[in-house]
């Protein structure tokens, strides 16, 4: 059946977050013990802040890879996914198409695009009907779940559970916010930053598209947000 809403949820963040992080920034430039520094912080929030931000801007990012979220993600399809298991400093734990069968008329993502294309997207939900038919006869037949998912096609819902550190979550919206990157994985990037931003706020002018951090646009063609380096 087709699946509408994403639906993400922000399932752990330290709530020592800014201590962590300037605990990292002091240690690095102060003659005194980490553990010192982390038991001993006085420092009201501005404090932190302006500390934390001074050094994030000077590139010094190990200080803020300390720092892991971890989200579930529901309603998303396999192609979505599978760009998102590209990123290398993440971790996943995804719905397995091998030991979890598909029932009756599976769960799918229909692109906009072609939901656009009455005529289109009529065929599409026909195919899509057509596969899962062919998929239960391939159960019923005795062929196990491990082999019948080859038929299943890419817009196949899933869920998983994913983690990463700070550094590398500004990493993904730098890269998955542009406006060049597919929808589906741009409006789950969207609301991952978001829910990070509702717990904390100053993150928010970090969790942009690489344009806004970079001044430019580095794509060979630019979506006119901003002009390519060579103009």
């Amino acid at each position: 059946m087709p699946k509408k809403e994403l639906d993400v949820t922000l399932i752990s963040i330290p709530e020592n977050l800014l201590d962590v992080i300037y605990t990292a920034c002091r240690t690095c430039y102060s003659p005194d013990g980490a553990v010192d520094i982390y038991k001993n912080i006085t420092d009201d929030k501005e404090k932190k802040l302006n500390l934390i931000k001074k050094v994030i801007s000077s590139g010094h990012y190990s200080t803020i890879e300390h720092i892991q979220v971890t989200f579930a993600i529901n309603n998303i399809s396999r192609a979505a996914t599978h760009q998102l298991v590209r990123h290398r400093h993440m971790s996943f734990s995804q719905k397995s198409q091998r030991y979890v069968k598909e029932k009756g008329e599976f769960d799918f993502i229909v692109p906009p695009a072609i939901e656009a294309k009455k005529d289109l997207y009529q065929k599409f939900l026909n195919h899509m009907d057509l596969t899962a038919k062919l998929y239960q006869e391939f159960l019923e037949n005795g062929i196990k779940s491990e082999d019948a998912r080859a038929i299943l096609p890419n817009a196949t819902t899933s869920s998983m559970v994913v983690s990463l550190n700070l550094r590398e979550l500004i990493h993904l919206a730098n890269l998955r916010l542009c406006t060049r990157a597919q929808l589906e994985i741009r409006l789950a990037v969207k609301k991952m930053c978001a829910l990070v931003e509702e717990k904390e706020p100053w993150l928010k002018e970090h969790l942009v598209p690489k344009c806004e951090r970079l001044g430019y646009c580095d794509e060979d063609k630019s979506c006119g947000r901003m002009q390519t380096k060579n103009g």
